[in-house]
């Protein structure tokens, strides 16, 4: 009796099994409500509802930014020099920017062979939506760019937590630190001891996480009619998730020739992960749970703080795949002819923009605006996808974590003997 009920309560505890219920529940509540309430209720019943995601969600964005420059100086210093830094973070760019390139393709390869927007009449679309995404467009040059890799100080950067600027601050500390050698010991060490306290925050933090994912799906449950969305942009889904699962197949093909028979273990360690990105559309909302998980799997803690930050900002295969198609799909249904050479150089243009706006919300959305506008495809466009990018968001956020996971794992296991 007492083993059942152990068994009982482990699987209580397992965080998974609570977001899968959460999510099931919530979605329950949500159309409940969308079906007997009127519009103006649901609504309001939905802003309030989805506080309680924006809750955990900040209380993930509060310790974000400690982590990141704790672990990262930590990480770097026991590397020990600026070659070990040299070599880890060639083979990081190496695999990020193949990878995005990759991403890419796919989205490209699936909305040319598909085709969901030749044809498509999606009535009258509100363009008003779009506006607050083309705004931002607005300001998107390479100054810009260049501008958003580089703090101009790391204490607003840390208040925006904007991981790239945090990562460019932690890697020149970092640096210097290991340069000083043991006088920069006091500095590290209770550096380290920092981190492992914002370690021990997290799992506080993830207890919230079923909780939020609840209230995230509940709240768009409750205003949008599902049936009605799914069946009107039935051909542009289905089409995003063929090529979401040809990335899937890519990537946890990749990971089983690096990672071999290890690859079903680290599955097993980032399930809760996924879920979380899943349900609240967010991978920086399972950033820290993912470091811990990583490191749990056996990934070296100086790799995981390294490879992680960077990962956030350069190798979002998800985000990558949906540009591409995205940008493309839009084309398709304003009838602008793309031949191979100008799509060729759309990707070429999104493989270096999408690295300048990773801290941006909504910042998929925002870079394919972008490159309608570069392209001459009406900008506008971008409020066809609207209605359903918060569906898109869900898979392409878990793809952000997946791809983020594997990476860290290979460059991990090439580094075993270093």
């Amino acid at each position: 009796m007492e083993t059942k009920n152990n068994l009982k309560k482990s699987i209580l505890n397992n965080i998974t099994i609570q977001i899968v219920i959460a999510m099931l529940l919530g979605a329950i509540l949500g159309v409940i409500i969308h079906n007997n309430y009127i519009t103006d209720d649901a609504k309001n019943f939905s802003d309030k509802i989805k506080m309680l995601a924006t809750v955990f969600i900040r209380l993930v964005q509060m310790i974000i930014a400690p982590l990141v420059f704790t672990t990262l100086v930590v990480g770097i210093a026991k590397l020990g020099d600026v070659k070990s830094v040299g070599r880890i973070g060639g083979k990081a760019l190496v695999w990020f920017f193949t990878a995005s390139f990759i991403s890419l393709l796919i989205g490209m390869f699936w909305v040319n062979t598909l085709k969901p927007g030749v044809g498509l009449h999606l009535g009258t679309i509100d363009k008003n939506a779009a506006n607050e995404l083309t705004e931002k467009v607005e300001g998107f040059s390479a100054q810009n760019f260049i501008e958003h890799i580089i703090p101009k100080s790391i204490i607003e950067a840390m208040a925006n937590n904007e991981i790239l600027q945090i990562v460019i601050f932690s890697i020149f500390f970092g640096l210097a630190a290991a340069s000083i050698g043991e006088n920069s010991k006091p500095i590290v060490n209770a550096l380290d001891k920092t981190s492992h306290i914002i370690l021990k925050m997290v799992n506080y933090v993830m207890k919230f996480a079923p909780i939020g994912v609840f209230g995230a799906i509940a709240g768009v449950f409750a205003i949008k009619d599902i049936s009605e969305l799914l069946f009107t942009y039935a051909k542009f889904f289905s089409s995003f998730l063929v090529g979401i699962a040809s990335l899937w197949l890519f990537l946890l093909v990749i990971g089983f020739i690096f990672l071999r028979n290890h690859m079903a273990t680290l599955l097993k360690r980032i399930i809760s992960p996924l879920m979380i990105a899943f349900g609240t559309t967010s991978s920086e909302a399972v950033f820290p749970k993912l470091t811990e998980e990583l490191e749990r799997f056996g990934v070296k803690d100086k790799i995981v703080s390294f490879m992680l930050p960077l990962g956030y900002s350069f190798n979002l295969d998800g985000s990558m795949m949906y540009m591409t198609f995205a940008s493309i799909f839009i084309a398709q249904v304003y009838g602008v002819d793309l031949d191979v050479s100008t799509q060729i150089t759309m990707l070429l243009v999104l493989m270096l923009t999408s690295k300048g706006i990773a801290g941006v919300p909504r910042a998929s959305l925002v870079v394919v605006a972008a490159t309608c506008g570069m392209f001459k495809i009406p900008v506008e466009g971008i409020a066809l996808i609207l209605p359903i990018d918060h569906f898109c968001d869900m898979f392409r956020s878990a793809t952000n974590v997946l791809g983020n996971a594997i990476a860290t794992s290979v460059v991990g296991n090439w580094e075993k003997d270093n």
